[in-house]
């Protein structure tokens, strides 16, 4: 049996109600981007990224656009060491990038993290330690005064090494296990740290406050966050950094909600990679973003190609349901949903092509590399007729008529429920042409004649069935209604000519023609056929014929 009573909330509230954050609906700015995929992310993997994947990832991230980013712990392994020394050495750090490296307050830690930015244009420097509760009396025991003792002398370390290191230095410092720290003391440690660094408006500094561990409900973090905004030391020269994990499965949430609460700045990684249930997802932050008209400053544009390297590098993988990412994210097999797709998509090119209002589509999936016919409309035993239509039409220029959309949909879900798999465009195609396209059998017509006679129609028509042919003259008010009842008559079928459409598929001079036919039979239901040739006419005769023979 679970036994929820020996769980007890680990959270501090602020000493004072700080909610103006929820009066905010959406978020109008970018933060800035910090990726932690290198550091947090790569301790997080089961085999940890090689020299070369650090390096492929590296650029990666530069592509998509982060302009700062953490590379490693390099005092804590000759692994790390290396790639740094790796990117400075190369020259691999572009102009417009900062890489972030993070040491422990610990004075052996940092002079050898010192010792390993040497030469590096510019570096942000993030010393941490950690000032919860539980930490203080179950891992350390020591007392407040103790912890913060730890966290002023790192400081007033880094601020010394800086002034003797060439380079060009940015401080950050993380009270972490924030979340399970008292909001009072975390500021008073935060404010300690800020007094000795006495950041300017041209060299800020970055008080991270990361959710180390999720205690509490988003908005819970997002007062904590506000409440530290709002009493920090020198807050104009101080940028407010958010750092959240995933243990409650909050992670995007806090972040909004804190950048809401007045945050500048997000650590976070590609797909939420990192220890236990991962850090904060910053694709689908950023697309979230984007999908209320905000530029999140990241280029997710080519989101298969960002997928593969992150599979190839890291060894995880993108759940086929991650939002924005997944392979699965934009598909609708439902017909109902296919049905509302095809029929917004052709509302917005009609009517308001600037503006993305498609039913069930948050955003358009080409935006981010994927395309319609392989990942929206996807066909199986639940699909409809919209959706079937929507590929026919797209992707092979088929406008079929409404009713018979719904007899190809039929036939569609037939087959993928027989087979019991998703049938991709090209079957949907085949089978198309295989059920509804010039189908020859029992009835065929081998040659048609026609004459204009006494202000109609008179055709003969030579036509086999069942391997006897026979010739059949008749009129009609058009060329296909004379056709239909020759062999009405030849045959003694019952049916009525109802629904006759047809259109180019191809706009050129040796262009193909399809017409569909639909016929009533005595029951009244409908059978259908298509024909497919350069003459309409002939086109119009073979769709009849298919009818006729899907009777």
């Amino acid at each position: 049996m679970m036994n929820a009573s020996k769980y007890k909330k680990q959270y501090y509230l602020p000493p004072e109600t700080c909610m103006d954050w929820a009066k905010k609906d959406y978020i109008d700015k970018a933060p800035i981007w910090c990726s932690v995929d290198l550091r947090d992310g790569n301790q997080a993997l089961v085999i940890p990224m090689s020299l070369e994947q650090k390096v492929e990832f590296f650029k990666l991230l530069v592509q998509i656009g982060f302009k700062e980013i953490e590379v490693g712990f390099p005092a804590a392994s000759e692994t790390e060491y290396t790639f740094l020394r790796t990117l400075i050495d190369n020259n691999l750090i572009p102009e417009d990038v900062t890489i972030q490296v993070l040491t422990q307050a610990r004075e052996h830690i940092i002079r050898k993290t010192f010792e390993a930015v040497k030469g590096v244009p510019k570096a942000i420097v993030h010393v941490y330690n950690s000032t919860s509760v539980a930490q203080r009396e179950q891992v350390f025991k020591k007392s407040k005064e103790e912890i913060l003792k730890i966290a002023v002398e790192g400081a007033r370390l880094l601020k010394e090494l800086a002034e003797q290191t060439e380079g060009n230095f940015q401080f950050e410092y993380s009270p972490e296990s924030f979340t399970g720290t008292e909001p009072e003391y975390a500021l008073e440690v935060c404010n300690a740290v800020i007094d000795v660094w006495q950041p300017t408006p041209d060299n800020k500094c970055i008080i991270n406050l990361p959710v180390t561990v999720e205690h509490s409900m988003p908005h819970v973090y997002a007062s904590q966050v506000e409440y530290m905004c709002k009493h920090m030391l020198h807050r104009e020269n101080v940028i407010v950094s958010l750092h959240p994990h995933n243990d409650r499965g909050c992670g995007v949430a806090d972040s909004e909600m804190g950048i809401l609460a007045g945050a500048d700045r997000i650590e976070g990684t590609l797909f939420g990679n990192g220890e236990r249930t991962g850090n904060v997802d910053i694709v689908t932050l950023g697309m979230n973003m984007y999908s209320q008209g905000v530029d999140p400053k990241l280029d997710f544009s080519d989101m298969p190609h960002i997928c593969d390297v992150y599979e190839r590098c890291t060894g995880m993988t993108v759940g086929e349901r991650s939002p924005y990412s997944g392979a699965l994210v934009f598909a609708a097999f439902s017909g109902s949903h296919q049905d509302a797709i095809a029929k917004g998509m052709h509302w917005i090119e009609e009517k308001d092509p600037n503006r993305w209002t498609v039913p069930y589509l948050p955003i358009d999936p080409t935006d981010v590399g994927r395309n319609y016919d392989a990942d929206v409309i996807r066909i199986n035993s639940q699909s409809g007729k919209g959706g079937v239509g929507y590929i026919l039409e797209t992707k092979y220029g088929l406008n079929l008529p409404p009713k018979m959309r719904e007899a190809m949909g039929y036939t569609a879900k037939g087959v993928s429920d027989h087979l019991h798999k998703e049938l991709h465009p090209d079957e949907i195609f085949e089978l198309f042409k295989k059920t509804f396209e010039n189908v020859v059998q029992p009835y065929s017509i081998n040659e048609v004649h026609f004459q204009q006679k006494d202000g109609g129609i008179t055709t003969k028509v030579t036509s086999t069935f069942n391997g006897k042919t026979i010739t059949t003259e008749a009129s009609g008010n058009g060329r296909l209604d004379a056709v239909s009842n020759a062999l009405k008559k030849a045959y003694e079928l019952k049916y009525s000519l109802e629904v006759y459409q047809e259109h180019a598929l191809e706009r050129s001079s040796s262009s193909k023609a399809i017409a569909y036919v639909g016929i009533k039979k005595p029951d009244g239901t409908m059978a259908w056929g298509a024909g497919v040739d350069p003459d309409i006419i002939r086109a119009s005769i073979d769709a009849l014929v298919t009818a006729i023979n899907n009777r």
